[in-house]
């Protein structure tokens, strides 16, 4: 499913431990912990390798997550809006990955502009559940499918690049 640099990677993401999802008030607020200390150390990953590819902040409970994901194609930055969306049995299923600006454009996506991951991440997630957080759900779901769909439908003319995104994340990397 991935090379062997991204199964290097994804090893160092911590596994997570606490196996409740956001319907288990009393357990959740330990595996949100988990689950920002993975982001945590993906984003630190990311960074040291020089290839720092999102952003993405909470809702107050941690059951919705926004913000940027980004592919560098022929030296310019393609920015799409992200949203992770936990499902209602997470952590058994995966959380939802959303580009919702790319709704309709690629047959590989589901209403809503959630990606579609169903042939080659869904058993995956499904072997290492609940172990396997958001953090991992970014980095063997959404890259890759980034990595694929991206340069492909910029070849289509789906997407376009927006000025002025090619250097706010080298700037935001190094300050």
């Amino acid at each position: 499913m991935c090379d062997e640099a991204t199964r290097r990677v994804v090893a160092q993401i911590p596994l997570l431990k606490t196996p409740a999802g956001p319907r288990e008030p009393a357990l959740w607020p330990s595996r949100l912990k988990e689950e920002y200390g993975a982001l945590i150390k993906a984003v630190e990953l990311n960074k040291a390798s020089d290839s720092d590819w999102f952003r993405l902040e909470a809702n107050a409970d941690g059951t919705r997550w926004s913000g940027v994901c980004w592919f560098i194609h022929e030296l310019l930055t393609y920015e799409l809006q992200l949203e992770v969306q936990l499902t209602v049995t997470y952590p058994t299923t995966a959380p939802d990955l959303i580009l919702p600006e790319l709704e309709g454009k690629t047959a590989k996506m589901f209403s809503g502009g959630r990606i579609c991951l169903t042939e080659h991440f869904q058993p995956l997630w499904a072997r290492n559940q609940p172990r396997f957080g958001i953090a991992h759900a970014l980095a063997l779901g959404l890259g890759p499918w980034l990595a694929v769909e991206g340069p492909d439908l910029l070849s289509k003319g789906l997407i376009a690049h927006k000025e002025g995104s090619a250097n706010a994340h080298k700037d935001q990397t190094h300050n």
